[in-house]
């Protein structure tokens, strides 16, 4: 690899003026990736440290990184890395991202439980989308995936049901006013039984939770994520995921990586270049090939094919064409407020002592964000009238339990209630997650909803967790308990929670209104 590096360096130097090889650039090169690029960094970390640059990738949801493309938001990193090039497209109106090139490709599929894929008769047939909706209509088919509005795992499985509903090649703007396709989209959602705002982090709870003895139908997530997963799995001798590509068309992701120009001169520019260069290069490519991202014909040999799952990443499979911007938002929206199995969610608040001043103060603007319809709808978090809430404000015990419907008029009584709650008192989280399961425990017997509780504290809770957790039923069990962190909060002990139900734990002791939406991408 370092002949190859010093290959691609000496082209950079000529062409862009860089330093030579043995007198490297030194600076810092910020980039922004989807998740389900984590396992190349260490490609990419590779790269950078012979270039003498110091690469630093943080990960965000696809929302997220075109969110930040914006035209008026200041770029804050020199690339972005997103899953899908429509991200871009949706939001980079001034085209400020150049040289985009795809690095792989990755169809997104319906990973099922190869027992189950045998007894729905799957493993020997094609399947279409058809088939997997007769399965969630009778109740045999529940499956994990992304939210179509923060992921584009979540968005691309999403867009593919439409399609494939609507039975056009390209959806149009009129197609999503076609009541027997949203009919048909809105059964086919109620199989999600968990959601999340990232696809990696939905690949890992499927792998967490098979260890700790929940086992789940089916993921929809990207080809080459299932096959992280199921190296996993068969690693501890477990059942595989078998890999479902639905005939009507499979989207498929083009991992671009663009570089974001923002005045830092003709040396960055040149290092990104190199770097795409690098992981364009036919060594490289024959290494990405090996973690089951899809390469282009002619750079290098795919991965091979692994039957016991159903896995070739040299079959060809139907694409899923994506339809214009415009018709993209739309979806999403409609998906947001209309089409997604409702959510069941219960916010336990820390309003003890210890938040009298800056924190009651964030805590506030917190959830006026969350319940101002408005400006949740800038980052597709909105609730639906269909979404059943609990607000339940908390110090040394529940002070008090608010109820509401995701309603315009509701999310004001709700806002209204927490804006005159007044702080004191001690804090025990587990008094209000225990209450949490007692007032959702009919509507969760109805099984209409996604149930989730989220913990914000701000300081070390009494009570005792080990109690708290043998005590559940196993209904309960299956909640995720999610936790915000702000000012002294103990993490650890919201990460034993969390980590016991197939959540996690958001930081927001830097800015709590950000943590409060990112927790809304689970749910």
């Amino acid at each position: 690899m370092r002949h190859l590096i010093l290959r691609l360096c000496l082209a950079g130097a000529a062409a862009f003026g860089l330093a030579a090889c043995d007198d490297k650039p030194a600076f810092d090169f910020e980039i922004v990736a989807g998740s389900e690029n984590k396992i190349l960094e260490p490609m990419v970390q590779e790269f950078c440290a012979d270039q003498g640059v110091n690469c630093h990738i943080s990960y965000l949801g696809s929302l997220d990184i075109g969110l930040s493309l914006r035209q008026g938001q200041e770029a804050t990193v020199d690339a972005v890395w997103p899953a899908f090039s429509i991200w871009i497209d949706l939001f980079d109106s001034a085209r400020r991202v150049t040289h985009a090139k795809s690095i792989s490709q990755n169809p997104v599929v319906l990973g099922i439980r190869k027992s189950k894929a045998e007894a729905l008769g799957w493993t020997g047939k094609p399947v279409s989308t058809a088939d997997i909706l007769a399965a969630v209509d009778a109740r045999d088919l529940r499956f994990l995936m992304t939210s179509a509005t923060q992921s584009n795992s979540g968005a691309s499985a999403y867009l593919a049901m439409l399609a494939a509903a609507r039975g056009k090649p390209v959806l149009e703007a009129e197609d999503l006013d076609d009541p027997a396709t949203l009919d048909q989209v809105t059964r086919l959602l109620r199989g999600v039984e968990r959601s999340s705002g990232s696809s990696g982090w939905l690949g890992e709870l499927y792998v967490e939770s098979a260890k700790n003895g929940i086992v789940y139908d089916a993921m929809w997530n990207y080809e080459a994520v299932l096959k992280e997963v199921n190296d996993t799995l068969r690693g501890r001798g477990e059942e595989p995921l078998w890999a479902v590509y639905p005939t009507d068309g499979v989207a498929i992701a083009d991992s671009p990586l663009g570089f974001l120009e923002r005045g830092r001169g003709r040396e960055v520019e040149a290092f990104f270049i190199a770097l795409q260069d690098y992981l364009l290069s036919a060594e490289t490519q024959a290494r990405i090939a090996v973690t089951g991202r899809r390469i282009a014909l002619g750079r290098a040999d795919q991965a091979p094919a692994e039957p016991d799952w159903n896995f070739d990443p040299s079959r060809l499979v139907t694409a899923a064409q994506m339809p214009e911007a415009p018709v993209i938002y739309k979806a999403l929206t409609l998906y947001q407020e209309a089409l997604r199995r409702p959510s069941l969610t219960a916010l336990c608040l820390d309003f003890s002592g210890s938040m009298e001043g800056e924190g009651e103060s964030a805590l506030r603007h917190a959830v006026s964000f969350l319940f101002s319809p408005e400006r949740a709808s800038e980052v597709l978090v909105q609730w639906s009238s269909k979404d059943r809430i609990f607000v339940m404000p908390f110090s040394g015990q529940v002070t008090d339990i608010w109820i509401g419907t995701g309603g315009t008029d509701d999310q004001a009584k709700l806002l209204d209630e927490v804006m005159r709650q007044p702080v004191g008192g001690g804090t025990d989280m587990y008094a209000c997650a225990q209450m949490a399961f007692t007032q959702m425990a009919p509507l969760i017997a109805a099984d209409d909803y996604l149930p989730a509780i989220v913990i914000m504290t701000d300081g070390q809770s009494s009570g005792d967790p080990v109690q708290f957790l043998a005590s559940r039923s196993d209904a309960e069990k299956r909640i995720p308990i999610f936790g915000i962190t702000f000012g002294n909060a103990d993490r650890q002990q919201l990460e034993v929670l969390a980590g016991a139900t197939g959540a996690r734990v958001f930081d927001g002791t830097k800015d709590l209104t950000g943590a409060f939406r990112s927790a809304r991408g689970y749910n």
